[in-house]
C-alpha cells in the first residue's frame, strides 16, 4: 500500500487538503494521512473548520510514496517555521515523489525542494514566488508540471488535476477517469493547459474601447486580427496600440490573439467532433500548422497532442 502524506502550514486552503485527499480515498492502493504541522491532532484550514484526525508531524516516520504540501494563508505569509520547513525536507529525503497544491510551492522552495527547478503555484503569486526565491524557474502559464520527482500546481481546483495525474501515473488512464467521473469532473485536465483563462482576460481592462475590441476579436476569430488592423480599428497607431496591450493585457496584441485562438480551438476540440483542419479553420489559423505551431508556443503541446489527450479521456 502506497502511503500519502498530506499536510500544510495553518491555515490551510481547505481545499488544496481535501481535494487530492478526496482523489487518492478513492483509490484503495493508497494509505493517506492528513499530518498537523504542529504537535496536535488538528489542521486549522482557512475557513475556520478544523480538520480532525490529523496526525502530528512528528510521529510520521518511515518511507513515503507521495509528500503532498498544502497552500494558504500560513503558505502566504511569507514567514515559514524553520522547524517545520526542515520537517519537509526530511519527509521530502523520504519520498518518492513530492508535490505542492498552489501555494505550498512556497514551502517547497523554503526547504529548497525546487532549487534549479522548474515550479507553478497560482497565477497571482507566481512573480512573487519568482522573486522571493530566484534558484526556482518560475512557470506562470500551466495548471501543473513535474520536473523530476517534484510536482508543483496551481490554484486550488488544480491540485485535484495533478492528484488525479499521480493516480493516471500509479495505476493508468482508466483508474484516474474513474475517480474524475466519481468526482463528477467533466474531463481529466492536462498539465499543459493554461491556468487562466485569457478570454476572461478582455474583461480584465478598465479601459472601455480595448475592451470592445477585445470582444471584437473573440467574436471574429477569422479576420485579420494583425497589429495594424487592429490599431486602425481602435483609432490608434500600432505602436501606441501594442503599448496600450502591454500596459492593459500585460502582453503584445500578437500573444493575445494567439492565445485567444487557441482557448477557442480548446473549447470546440472538448465539445464536438471537429477534424484539426475545421478547428483550424473556424478559429483563424489559417492551416493546421500554423495552429500546431501556435499551440506549441502557447501551451507547450501540440494541437494534435490535445486533441490525442482530450479523445484519451473520452474512451
Amino acid at each position: 500500500m502506497r502511503k500519502v502524506v498530506i499536510s500544510g502550514p495553518p491555515p490551510v486552503q481547505i481545499l488544496d487538503v481535501t481535494g487530492p485527499l478526496e482523489v487518492f480515498s478513492n483509490i484503495s492502493d493508497y494509505y493517506v494521512q492528513v499530518v498537523a504541522s504542529d504537535g496536535s491532532d488538528q489542521l486549522l484550514t482557512n475557513r475556520g473548520i478544523k480538520l480532525g484526525g490529523a496526525v502530528p508531524r512528528n510521529s510520521v516516520s518511515g518511507p513515503i510514496d507521495t509528500l503532498v504540501i498544502a497552500g494558504g494563508p500560513g503558505a502566504e505569509s511569507g514567514e515559514y517555521d524553520p522547524e517545520y520547513v526542515r520537517w519537509i525536507a526530511d519527509a521530502a529525503a523520504r519520498s518518492r515523489r513530492v508535490a505542492s497544491i498552489c501555494t505550498g510551492a512556497f514551502l517547497l522552495a523554503a526547504a529548497g525542494l525546487l532549487d534549479g527547478r522548474k515550479a507553478v503555484t497560482h497565477w497571482n503569486f507566481c512573480d512573487r514566488l519568482a522573486k522571493e526565491f530566484p534558484m526556482v524557474n518560475v512557470l506562470s502559464n500551466p495548471i501543473f508540471l513535474r520536473d523530476g520527482s517534484i510536482y508543483t500546481s496551481a490554484g486550488i481546483t488544480a491540485g485535484i488535476d495533478l492528484t488525479l495525474a499521480l493516480v493516471e501515473e500509479d495505476h493508468g488512464h482508466h483508474a484516474a477517469l474513474t475517480v474524475a467521473r466519481q468526482l463528477v469532473m467533466f474531463l481529466v485536465r492536462p498539465g499543459g493547459q493554461a491556468q487562466y483563462s485569457h478570454m476572461l482576460s478582455r474583461q480584465a481592462t478598465t479601459f472601455e474601447p480595448l475592451r470592445e475590441l477585445q470582444v471584437y476579436m473573440f467574436e471574429n476569430l477569422r479576420a485579420d486580427l494583425s497589429v495594424e488592423t487592429l490599431a486602425e480599428r481602435i483609432g490608434m497607431s500600432p505602436r501606441h496600440f501594442s503599448r496600450v496591450c502591454l500596459r492593459e493585457m500585460k502582453m503584445n496584441p500578437g500573444q493575445f490573439v494567439d492565445r485567444l485562438r487557441v482557448e477557442a480551438a480548446q473549447q470546440m476540440i472538448d465539445s464536438s467532433s471537429m477534424g484539426l483542419k475545421e478547428v483550424a479553420d473556424a478559429c483563424g489559423f489559417g492551416s493546421t500548422d500554423s495552429m500546431r505551431r501556435t499551440f506549441q508556443r502557447v501551451m507547450g503541446i501540440t494541437a494534435g497532442e490535445y486533441i490525442e489527450r482530450f479523445k484519451r479521456m473520452d474512451s
